[in-house]
Protein backbone atom coordinates (compact mmCIF):
# COMPACT_ATOMS: atom_id res chain seq x y z
CA UNK A 1 0.00 0.00 0.00
CA UNK A 2 2.97 2.25 0.27
CA UNK A 3 4.24 2.05 -2.76
CA UNK A 4 1.00 2.99 -4.23
CA UNK A 5 0.51 5.96 -2.28
CA UNK A 6 4.66 6.65 -3.65
CA UNK A 7 3.81 5.99 -6.64
CA UNK A 8 0.37 8.26 -7.12
CA UNK A 9 1.73 11.04 -5.15
CA UNK A 10 4.98 11.14 -7.37
CA UNK A 11 3.18 10.86 -10.76
CA UNK A 12 0.85 13.89 -9.35
CA UNK A 13 3.84 15.78 -8.93
CA UNK A 14 5.08 15.06 -12.21
CA UNK A 15 1.89 15.94 -13.97
CA UNK A 16 1.79 19.44 -11.58
CA UNK A 17 5.27 20.26 -12.76
CA UNK A 18 4.09 19.95 -16.45
CA UNK A 19 1.35 22.37 -15.52
CA UNK A 20 3.79 24.87 -13.57
CA UNK A 21 6.27 24.57 -15.88
CA UNK A 22 3.91 25.53 -19.10
CA UNK A 23 1.88 28.31 -17.73
CA UNK A 24 5.11 29.78 -16.35
CA UNK A 25 7.07 30.06 -19.78
CA UNK A 26 3.89 31.21 -21.09
CA UNK A 27 3.37 34.04 -18.64
CA UNK A 28 0.21 32.82 -17.51
CA UNK A 29 0.66 33.36 -14.03
CA UNK A 30 1.06 30.84 -11.00
CA UNK A 31 -2.29 31.24 -9.53
CA UNK A 32 -3.93 28.54 -7.72
CA UNK A 33 -7.10 28.84 -9.98
CA UNK A 34 -4.93 28.71 -13.20
CA UNK A 35 -3.05 25.45 -11.98
CA UNK A 36 -5.71 23.86 -11.08
CA UNK A 37 -7.89 24.57 -14.47
CA UNK A 38 -4.44 23.46 -16.20
CA UNK A 39 -4.42 20.38 -14.40
CA UNK A 40 -7.20 18.98 -14.00
CA UNK A 41 -7.63 16.92 -17.40
CA UNK A 42 -4.29 15.93 -17.07
CA UNK A 43 -5.00 14.51 -13.24
CA UNK A 44 -7.95 12.91 -14.09
CA UNK A 45 -6.53 11.67 -17.21
CA UNK A 46 -3.81 10.15 -15.06
CA UNK A 47 -6.75 8.46 -12.92
CA UNK A 48 -8.19 7.14 -15.94
CA UNK A 49 -4.87 5.17 -17.08
CA UNK A 50 -4.11 4.38 -13.54
CA UNK A 51 -7.49 2.32 -13.22
CA UNK A 52 -6.72 1.45 -17.00
CA UNK A 53 -3.95 -0.68 -15.94
CA UNK A 54 -4.53 -1.26 -12.56
CA UNK A 55 -1.44 0.92 -11.63
CA UNK A 56 -2.16 -0.24 -7.88
CA UNK A 57 -0.97 -4.05 -8.93
CA UNK A 58 2.42 -2.92 -9.82
CA UNK A 59 3.11 0.83 -9.31
CA UNK A 60 6.54 1.13 -9.56
CA UNK A 61 6.59 -1.15 -12.90
CA UNK A 62 6.93 0.71 -16.27
CA UNK A 63 4.99 -1.05 -17.76
CA UNK A 64 2.16 -1.33 -17.12
CA UNK A 65 1.74 0.94 -14.83
CA UNK A 66 4.05 3.84 -15.93
CA UNK A 67 3.22 3.58 -19.58
CA UNK A 68 -0.74 3.63 -18.45
CA UNK A 69 -0.45 6.58 -16.68
CA UNK A 70 1.71 8.79 -19.30
CA UNK A 71 -0.45 7.51 -22.14
CA UNK A 72 -3.63 8.05 -20.09
CA UNK A 73 -2.42 11.60 -18.69
CA UNK A 74 -1.78 12.76 -22.30
CA UNK A 75 -4.33 11.14 -24.25
CA UNK A 76 -7.29 11.32 -21.83
CA UNK A 77 -5.92 14.56 -20.28
CA UNK A 78 -6.02 16.30 -24.15
CA UNK A 79 -9.38 14.89 -25.15
CA UNK A 80 -10.63 17.02 -21.49
CA UNK A 81 -8.72 19.93 -22.71
CA UNK A 82 -10.60 20.12 -26.09
CA UNK A 83 -14.09 19.77 -24.20
CA UNK A 84 -13.22 22.46 -21.84
CA UNK A 85 -12.64 24.46 -24.70
CA UNK A 86 -8.75 24.74 -23.85
CA UNK A 87 -7.27 23.98 -27.13
CA UNK A 88 -4.60 21.33 -27.99
CA UNK A 89 -2.11 22.43 -30.66
CA UNK A 90 0.36 19.71 -32.35
CA UNK A 91 3.20 21.14 -30.56
CA UNK A 92 1.51 21.46 -27.46
CA UNK A 93 0.67 17.62 -27.76
CA UNK A 94 4.49 16.20 -28.66
CA UNK A 95 5.77 18.30 -25.67
CA UNK A 96 3.24 17.05 -23.39
CA UNK A 97 4.00 13.50 -24.10
CA UNK A 98 7.67 13.97 -23.81
CA UNK A 99 7.92 15.78 -20.48
CA UNK A 100 5.28 13.59 -19.54
CA UNK A 101 7.03 10.67 -21.05
CA UNK A 102 9.93 11.74 -19.44
CA UNK A 103 9.02 12.17 -15.96
CA UNK A 104 6.35 9.88 -15.59
CA UNK A 105 8.13 7.03 -17.07
CA UNK A 106 12.18 8.30 -15.89
CA UNK A 107 10.66 8.22 -11.36
CA UNK A 108 10.24 4.35 -12.24
CA UNK A 109 13.56 3.66 -14.46
CA UNK A 110 15.80 5.44 -11.69
CA UNK A 111 15.44 2.51 -8.93
CA UNK A 112 16.69 0.00 -11.49
CA UNK A 113 19.37 2.09 -13.46
CA UNK A 114 20.83 3.66 -9.85
CA UNK A 115 22.30 0.22 -8.49
CA UNK A 116 23.90 -0.65 -11.48
CA UNK A 117 25.78 2.81 -11.79
CA UNK A 118 26.71 2.21 -7.93
CA UNK A 119 28.50 -0.81 -8.52
CA UNK A 120 30.20 0.44 -11.81
CA UNK A 121 31.84 3.57 -10.23
CA UNK A 122 32.69 1.35 -7.13
CA UNK A 123 34.88 -1.08 -8.98
CA UNK A 124 38.42 -0.14 -9.73
CA UNK A 125 38.84 1.41 -13.20
CA UNK A 126 41.37 -2.09 -14.58
CA UNK A 127 38.27 -4.24 -13.76
CA UNK A 128 35.80 -2.17 -15.75
CA UNK A 129 34.69 -4.23 -18.78
CA UNK A 130 35.47 -2.19 -22.11
CA UNK A 131 33.54 -2.73 -24.97
CA UNK A 132 35.53 -2.51 -28.31
CA UNK A 133 34.61 0.12 -30.77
Amino acid sequence: MRAVRLALVLDCCCVLAFVIIGRASHERGESLGGIASTAWPFLAGLACGWLAVRAWRRPLGLFPAGVGAWLGTVALGMVLRVVAGQGTAVAFVLVALGFLGLFLLGWRLVPRVAPALVRLRRQPVWRRRRSLP
